[in-house]
């Protein structure tokens, strides 16, 4: 622009400059910039201080209709230890949400001292939290389109979905009763997060599998009842100590993650007033314009600045926009 300016015959001492904040504050080209995929906060993981203290929870699906017309899959997995809960539903509601976490969670592992999930209305639900409440638990939302935030749910979703398809071939419809072998593999196999099975940082032993049945191993052939309680007696005394390990070990991963993640950041950081663009998710793109739509959406103004990285925002008009936004979601607006 400042070429075509100089060619015109103009010139003044700050013309880059000027064409530059000219176009820099183009709304039409700032609602069509591309969008950031660099992460623009560092990154914070979660630390679950004991076992069964803090869970994720989220939705997979929808598989194909399988037997008692289910499609979903509700999971939780616990920070800690890395075990996996998962139940099948034809339809995932607040109230079935609710089950799930008095039937596999806290009857079995206790209550717990918060959730993670994210923003879907079966978690937003006013009775789901009353619930939550009225049993102490703490209910963490994770930022809109910003599934890092609960990525221990995430990874177990992986997990689960890689497990199925390859044990599926071409009866998809049978992911349901594929799914109790498929946890079962799991809670079985040393985790790399911390190198134990969640089975024996749940219950303080190795589970017998049935490798051990068709090759006896050295446990299962010279079995005694009374070395046997002796034995799984031992075991419990050294829990706490293989947990420590366990935990250890996690921690020293996640700096790892941590260190490499942070290395690629391109900082943003908002402050309370500014005014910003956000980036337009598939859910919020007017099908109608298709792929000429607007890759940001705005301008909204920062109504708080929280912890790491995540904001509120409100409409120019004063309107608070639910929920809150991660900074990689938005850029600066120059006006």
């Amino acid at each position: 622009m400042a070429d075509k300016v100089l060619r015109a015959g103009y010139y003044w001492p700050t013309l880059k400059e000027d064409c530059a904040n000219f176009i820099k504050k183009c709304v039409q080209c700032q609602k069509h910039g591309n969008l950031i995929h660099a992460s623009a906060a560092e990154l914070h993981s979660f630390s679950s201080p004991w076992p069964f203290s803090l869970w994720g929870i989220d939705v997979l699906g929808p598989f194909p209709m399988a037997k008692g017309q289910v499609k979903f899959l509700l999971v939780a997995v616990n920070y800690f230890t890395k075990w996996i809960e998962a139940e099948p539903l034809a339809c995932i509601s607040a109230t079935n949400v609710q089950k799930f976490i008095w039937k596999s969670l806290v009857t079995r592992f206790g209550i717990p001292y918060a959730i993670v999930s994210d923003n879907g209305l079966q978690f937003t639900d006013k009775k789901f939290n009353t619930f939550l409440e009225n049993l102490g638990i703490r209910h963490r939302f994770t930022s809109v389109e910003h599934p890092q935030s609960n990525g221990q749910a995430k990874a177990a979703n992986k997990v689960i979905l890689t497990e199925l398809k390859k044990r599926l071939g071409a009866a998809k419809g049978a992911w349901a009763e594929e799914l109790p072998e498929v946890l079962w593999a799991y809670r079985c196999t040393p985790q790399s997060t911390t190198k134990e099975t969640p089975f024996r940082l749940t219950y303080g032993a190795d589970a017998m599998i049935p490798v051990e049945v068709g090759e006896p191993s050295f446990r299962r052939q010279h079995f005694h009842e009374e070395s046997n309680n002796v034995s799984l007696r031992a075991e419990l005394d050294v829990l706490d100590e293989t947990r420590e390990k366990a935990q250890i070990v996690a921690e020293a991963c996640k700096q790892c993650m941590t260190r490499r993640f942070n290395s690629n950041i391109k900082p943003r950081t908002f402050h309370e007033e500014d005014l910003v663009w956000r980036a337009t998710g598939s859910a919020r793109r007017n099908s109608s314009e298709g792929k000429l739509s607007a890759n940001w959406d705005g301008p909204f103004r920062i109504r708080h600045a929280l912890n790491n990285g995540a904001y509120k925002l409100e409409e120019l008009s004063g309107k608070v926009v639910p929920r809150t936004w991660n900074s990689t979601h938005l850029k600066t607006y120059y006006s």
